[in-house]
């Protein structure tokens, strides 16, 4: 696929350290319903070969490019080589997801279900997004989180190609 004329291949979602298999499968699937390139940032709390986690995927785990990454340390060293821009999804975010200017090339990244993200991944975020959630709830699933920015940013990259 060629990031000029596939929106979704100038984009990949990433997931820190992720704990719940279900959910990363869930995640894992909608990046390869819609078309992008997924990373997996280690330690996962969970065997990638988890039943759970294969169930979740079903087959669409065998139509997504998985990279996977031994540390956080080891995705930044890939991730300035390849020089893409960071932008992680928090309950602490700086911007509404739907206000953010998404680029070709973006990660997107969703911290663990348990504990989201540590201070060092907000620090090399080059932007932090919020999904505005009502008064007294904490967040959404992070499943869905992630699908709502996939396809704000596909819908927005897609207006690019307009």
């Amino acid at each position: 696929m060629e990031h000029q004329s596939d929106p979704a291949a100038a984009l990949m979602l990433a997931l820190y350290q992720p704990d719940i298999p279900q959910n990363a499968g869930t995640m894992l699937r909608a990046c390869a319903c819609l078309g992008l390139d997924a990373a997996i940032i280690e330690p996962a709390g969970f065997p990638v070969s988890d039943r759970h986690f294969r169930r979740a995927g079903m087959d669409y785990l065998d139509h997504v490019r998985i990279d996977r990454h031994i540390s956080f340390a080891d995705f930044e060293l890939w991730r300035a080589r390849a020089g893409r821009r960071l932008v992680l999804l928090t309950t602490s975010g700086a911007q509404n997801y739907c206000h953010f200017a998404y680029r070709p090339g973006d990660i997107l990244m969703v911290g663990r279900e348990s504990a989201g993200a540590p201070a060092d991944v907000h620090e090399a975020a080059d932007g932090r997004v919020v999904i505005p959630v009502r008064a007294g709830l904490r967040s959404l699933n992070v499943a869905v989180a992630a699908a709502m920015a996939m396809g704000e940013a596909l819908r927005q990259l897609g207006e690019q190609q307009k």
